[in-house]
């Protein structure tokens, strides 16, 4: 039975009388938008400065080596030859020609990266990337990422929601529990609840955006949970009025603000309707697991998995194939993209992991730690996106200066804050959490701040020979990041 709820909580009622409806408020703000989602898709292309882009939406970041080097030979048949990756996991195709989307859906299509057209786009989905691989947790978030695509995919109501929805599915270290999830499942090691009645097949927290409250329930009702509560969430944004594509753009309540918590209590009336068993869990605390680091990856059963990260979040379809044949001779077959822009290899045999991850390095991957590359993120910037007012990708490669031998000349400090590179205010694909922003505000100037806080302004002192390299000529905007990205962490 569900437990007590707070006292906001609605009555259950018939399915036929609209339960999610019954913790609805009369909306008290005008609407959040008018016009529909155009987040780009892989049938639905984007116009963008370098020519059209695709985004493919991969639940859980898993990809098989038949579909990695689909992939790869989309890239180079229809696009620029790169495949990006983004804060979500997910792979994007940029350079594509007007007249492309025909053959490029077919290729999905043969390599079974599109199991339905019509929710291709609300496939957002993320897991703990080392889930099952390190000994640390169970691989429950990644199966539970697989049984929900499943359901999102029979589901006719979500195919309403929109293409910035997001599912965080947790394995219970708190890595994908902080990305700001709209519907956050985190797996919870202790299997008693409050009346220490024993779960034999584990628990899972269903949280609602923010908030820090949850519902606890079955492990194995957590994906049919998940998805009650964003077919709940399309019910209660229709109801207010307000266009919401995400929980936190709900409106709040007649007279107090409880947008997501009235969310909360008209998802446990559709569960308790639905026969999932949930307890009201009213302060929830989330562990905060940090992402996988670049390396090796002991696993407990004998294997390694390497964990290898895209320089600037990009990857050329040669580098692409070197990981589609490493994860050709694992025994798992498949690779995990990670939304923190990496790429996850599980099973590789302990005899080849290490010279498979020297010839990783030497193909421009970022391996390991040290590397002054990793932390360090950037949007498309110029000349690919109309928007961006500077090049920030050679902006930012102008904090890690190479010489003509292919030493790395370090200016920025490896080990600090992340720090990540937005062309405009608008900060596209910025990661969650902590970390240094650098936004353009024009050509060359920046805002360098920490955690919401400015730190300063700062230019670009260098002379562009072309479009992918800056020569630096003095310390000012580099000096200013490495210094931001050193600033002692506050709560």
């Amino acid at each position: 039975m569900l437990a007590a709820m707070p006292p906001t909580s609605p009555t259950p009622v018939n399915r036929d009388e609209a339960p999610a409806r019954a913790a609805v408020r009369t909306p008290v703000r005008a609407a959040v938008r008018e016009r529909g989602d155009a987040c780009p898709g892989a049938l639905r292309l984007h116009a963008a400065d370098d020519g059209r882009l695709a985004r493919l939406r991969l639940p859980a970041g898993i990809l098989t080596a038949r579909q990695a080097e689909a992939l790869a030979s989309a890239a180079e048949r229809l696009g620029d030859g790169h495949l990006d990756i983004t804060s979500r996991g997910n792979v994007q195709l940029r350079g594509l020609a007007d007249e492309c989307g025909g053959e490029l859906a077919e290729l999905l299509h043969g390599a079974g990266l599109l199991p339905s057209e019509e929710h291709e786009r609300v496939r957002n989905i993320v897991a703990s990337p080392l889930a099952g691989l390190d000994g640390l947790t169970s691989a429950d978030a990644q199966l539970w990422a697989r049984e929900l695509d499943e359901l999102l995919c029979a589901s006719q109501a979500a195919k309403a929601l929109s293409g910035r929805f997001l599912f965080a599915l947790d394995d219970g270290r708190g890595d994908v529990a902080t990305l700001g999830a709209d519907v956050t499942l985190l797996a919870q090691r202790d299997a008693r609840d409050a009346r220490q009645v024993e779960r034999p097949g584990g628990a899972a927290l269903l949280r609602i955006g923010v908030n820090r409250s949850g519902l606890r329930l079955d492990s194995s009702d957590a994906p049919r949970a998940a998805l009650l509560a964003a077919e709940t969430f399309l019910t209660v944004a229709e109801a207010s009025g307000s266009g919401a594509w995400r929980v936190r753009e709900l409106p709040a309540g007649q007279d107090h603000d409880r947008g997501p918590e009235d969310l909360e209590a008209a998802v446990a009336a559709r569960l308790a309707e639905a026969g999932i068993s949930a307890e009201y869990v009213a302060e929830a605390a989330l562990p905060q697991g940090a992402p996988p680091a670049p390396g090796l990856i002991r696993s407990p059963d004998g294997t390694v998995a390497l964990s290898v990260y895209a320089t600037l979040g990009r990857l050329s379809a040669a580098q692409w194939r070197l990981l589609s044949t490493a994860t050709a001779d694992t025994e798992s077959g498949e690779l995990r993209v990670t939304p923190w822009r990496g790429v996850i290899v599980p099973g590789v045999d302990p005899a080849a992991a290490d010279d498979l991850l020297d010839r990783l390095r030497t193909a421009g991957l970022i391996t390991s730690p040290d590397s002054p590359w990793h932390g360090v993120g950037a949007c498309t910037g110029r000349p690919g996106c109309a928007k961006a007012l500077s090049d920030v990708r050679s902006d930012a490669a102008g904090t890690v200066a190479v010489d003509a031998a292919g030493t790395v000349a370090v200016k920025d400090t490896p080990g600090g804050l992340p720090v990540y590179w937005s062309g405009c205010a608008r900060r596209c694909g910025h990661p969650q959490g902590r970390s240094v922003d650098v936004v353009a505000t024009g050509e060359g100037s920046y805002e360098v701040s920490v955690q919401g806080t400015l730190v300063t302004t700062a230019t670009v002192t260098a002379t562009r020979t072309d479009t992918r390299t800056a020569t630096t000529d003095g310390p000012e905007l580099a000096d200013a990041v490495a210094t931001a990205r050193t600033t002692p962490l506050t709560r």
